[in-house]
Formats: C-alpha cells, sequence, structure tokens
C-alpha cells in the first residue's frame, strides 16, 4: 500500500531504481484480501472487543510545534478510535508527507512514481496497487474491497484529505497486527527495518512524558482480514519516567551496531556495556559494569510489575540465576533491546519469563531490576531512589546521533558464550 513519497522528477534513474528496492509496496502482504466492506464512516474497528485500550501519550512542544494543528487533532482522534497510540499515527505521516506539507507529486493530488497518494501515501494503483479501495475520491457508499474511510462524516472518502486518509491508514496498521504487534504492523506498512526504526522515532519525539514502545516482531503480520488480531496481546506502553525515557531512546540509536566483548560504545557494545551507557546517557552513573553486578545492584522487580526501562537478566554459564550471564533493556511486554553476542548486531527481540525458555533471547530469564529506583540514584530534580524527575534532555548527553543506526553487516557465529560481562 504504501510509497513514501521519492524525490522530483530530476532525479536520475539509478536513484529510483534504489528507492524501488528500499520501498516494496505493502499491499505484497496486505492484497485486496482486507475487505473492510465500505467507506463509510470509521467502521467498527477500533479493536477494543479484544485489546484493552491503549494509553495514548500527551503532545510534546515538538509535536506542537512541528505537526499541522488540524493534523494533530485528526491523529489523536483516529488513535483513540482505532486503539493505536496516535503518535504512531503521526510518525507515519511524518515520514510520508511531512505531514501533509510535502509539495511532492501525489501528496495534494495524483499519484507518485509507485501509484501511491494522499498524505498518508496509500496505494491507489500502479506498483502501490488499490489498497484505498475504489477510485481517490468516491462517496462513502460505495462497498470496496479496502481501507477507503470517510472519517469526517462528509459523505465522501478522499484519500487526499488528512480527515479520510489517517483512518484509513489506522485501520491498515490494525488489520496487520496493531496494537498487539504494533512493529509488526508498521513493517507491513513499509517493508523495511529502518521504516519502523523511524516512525517509532518520530513517536517517541511526539510524545509527552516519555517514549512510546510497543511490542517489536518485524516479521509477518499477525492478521491480514477484520479489525482485530485475536490473541494478540496489548504492548503500547509509556516510559514511567523521563530518564527511562532517555535510556530507551539511546539503546535504540545503537541498533544494527556491531556487538564486542567489553564494549562500551560508541561503535559497539556488550550486553551490560549497552544497559550501562543507556543509563548514563540518564545520568545514572554509578551503575555497575558486569551483567552480575548490575543483577545484585537490583532493586529486584516481580515478574508482574516489570515495565520499559526494566532489566531482564538470563541465567549464567551454570545455567542458574546466582550470577546472570545476559542483560536486555525491557521496551515493552517481553521486548528487549539487547547486545547478544558476536556475529549479531544490536537488535530488537523478545524473552520469555522466568519459568520458561527465552523465545528469541538467550535463555531461561533469572529475573528483573529497575535501574532508576536504585537507593543510590539521585539524579538532578529527584530524591534519592524515587525516580521522580523533572526533566532530562531529550538527546544523548554523550552526543550520540539520535537516528536510526544503520545495520552492520556481521557473519553468522557460533554458538555465544552464556557468561558475558
Amino acid at each position: 500500500m504504501n510509497r513514501k513519497v521519492t524525490g522530483s522528477a530530476g532525479l536520475g534513474v539509478a536513484l529510483i531504481l534504489l528507492l524501488f528496492f528500499l520501498m516494496i509496496p505493502m499491499l505484497m502482504v496486505g492484497g485486496t484480501s482486507l475487505l473492510f466492506g465500505g467507506s463509510g464512516g470509521a467502521g467498527n474497528c477500533s479493536g477494543s472487543a479484544n485489546q484493552p485500550p491503549v494509553t495514548q501519550p500527551g503532545v510534546s512542544s515538538q509535536g506542537q510545534n512541528s505537526i499541522p494543528q488540524n493534523y494533530l487533532a485528526i491523529y489523536r482522534k483516529a488513535g483513540l478510535q482505532y486503539n493505536i497510540p496516535w503518535t504512531i499515527l503521526a510518525g507515519i505521516g511524518t515520514e510520508e508527507s511531512d505531514n501533509g506539507q510535502s509539495t511532492l507529486p501525489g501528496v495534494r493530488s495524483g499519484q507518485n512514481g509507485f501509484g501511491a497518494a494522499g498524505p498518508m501515501q496509500i496505494g491507489i494503483g500502479g506498483a502501490s496497487s488499490n489498497t484505498w479501495g475504489g477510485a481517490p475520491i468516491h462517496a462513502a457508499s460505495l462497498q470496496v474491497a479496502g481501507v477507503a474511510t470517510d472519517g469526517n462524516g462528509d459523505g465522501i472518502a478522499n484519500v487526499y484529505d488528512p480527515a479520510d486518509a489517517i483512518p484509513g491508514a489506522a485501520k491498515y496498521l490494525v488489520a496487520h497486527g496493531a496494537p498487539g504487534n504494533m512493529a509488526g504492523a508498521i513493517f507491513a506498512y513499509n517493508h523495511a527495518g529502518w521504516y519502523v526504526t523511524a516512525v517509532e522515532n518520530f513517536a517517541a519525539q511526539y510524545a509527552t512524558g516519555g517514549f512510546t514502545v510497543a511490542q517489536v516482531n518485524p516479521g509477518p503480520s499477525a492478521a491480514t482480514t477484520g479489525c482485530n488480531p485475536g490473541n494478540s496481546v496489548l504492548a503500547a506502553l509509556t516510559t514511567p519516567n523521563a530518564a527511562v525515557a532517555t535510556a530507551i531512546r539511546f539503546a535504540q540509536a545503537q541498533i544494527g551496531k556491531p556487538y564486542l566483548w567489553g564494549g562500551t560504545g560508541p561503535d559497539s557494545f556488550d550486553c551490560s556495556g549497552l544497559v550501562l551507557m543507556a543509563y548514563r546517557a540518564a545520568g545514572i552513573t554509578n551503575m555497575p559494569r558486569t551483567a552480575a553486578e548490575q543483577f545484585h545492584w537490583g532493586p529486584a522487580v516481580p515478574v508482574n510489575a516489570v515495565s520499559p526501562g526494566d532489566l531482564v537478566f538470563f541465567a549464567g554459564a551454570d545455567g542458574t540465576a546466582v550470577d546472570p550471564g545476559h542483560v536486555g533493556l525491557v521496551i515493552g511486554k517481553n521486548t528487549m533491546i539487547e547486545a547478544y553476542a558476536t556475529g549479531f548486531p544490536i537488535r530488537i527481540s523478545q524473552f520469555g519469563t522466568p519459568s520458561s525458555a527465552g523465545g528469541e533471547g538467550p535463555g531461561k530469564v533469572a529475573g528483573f531490576t529497575r535501574p532508576w529506583a536504585n537507593a543510590g540514584v539521585n539524579l538532578p530534580g529527584t530524591a534519592a531512589g524515587t525516580g521522580s524527575i523533572i526533566a532530562l534532555p531529550t538527546t544523548s548527553p554523550s552526543g550520540t546521533p539520535g537516528g536510526p543506526a544503520k545495520p552492520t553487516p556481521t557473519a553468522p557465529g557460533g554458538p555465544p558464550s552464556t557468561t558475558k560481562p
């Protein structure tokens, strides 16, 4: 469906070909099997029947200053209506058309070189196929197979009108697993890992009170029909404070960089080095260096209280939790950022529970801790150990670039050591 607006007509053939391979139309997964029954109204696609309500973040100053007010209002309305964090919709709108402010072909009329149109760049033909359904502008009463929506109730489904296009994009995300597998839904919108990272980075910048995170599994969509993905579990959360938001932003910016035993950046990290530097970026400078020391530094968090920013530890070489050998930074339900082992770039992966093997993770979960609640932590504007922070900078004090890290090619490695710094 989705095709980001690309360049002017004067761009060379080589650039067009490059963009073509980077931006595979999202219809390749969704296809015309997305039968929403018609264009009228918003439909019954909120997902509320099977999904708890998503926490909707507030609006940061950057969001207020960079998103046109009419777009901001529509993003927030659609977020509530379709049970998706509004910041994710805003991230897609920013990446696709600068929230309708782009003057490139296809945003306000016609289509781009891939057949996508409107501020959310939804396919209306060509390489992108007709994911919108029907003509780009048609009567809302017309029955179509697509995401066409009459969001403002004017009787017209108009792909160029943000009031219609934004809820149309929300429909697509819900049909592909949102909110339970938000990153998978974003990946379905545009099949590129960098695209998921870019959208989530914008979402982070637009949210008040912390980073908006979700279960991350950029693979096949959880569902391609209907509005509810069935057994998916809500994992869209906001961070508890600004220190956690800063730590997660730092760790996310390192995704794709290589693992290096003993590494603490800026070019490579090991598991404990990554979480050490992430929290150092947030102003916590007294965290121990190794995974085992960090585990005992605590404080411990029960499994039923784990939240973004906590650390998840895995059993050490002896198979017990006495001295864990690996650590990751929790960003959502059973989801973490980790520096796993030689041959694996820093990545987002999933883990199990203390009583089960850890999915894609490195083994049995030994337990969880909460660094910002340590009794020895005393950030500016906080009481020691409270994590009640007044303000922190949104960029890393170390100067680490905030944009998405480019994946570093690595050769597949052998079985990793289970004991790591």
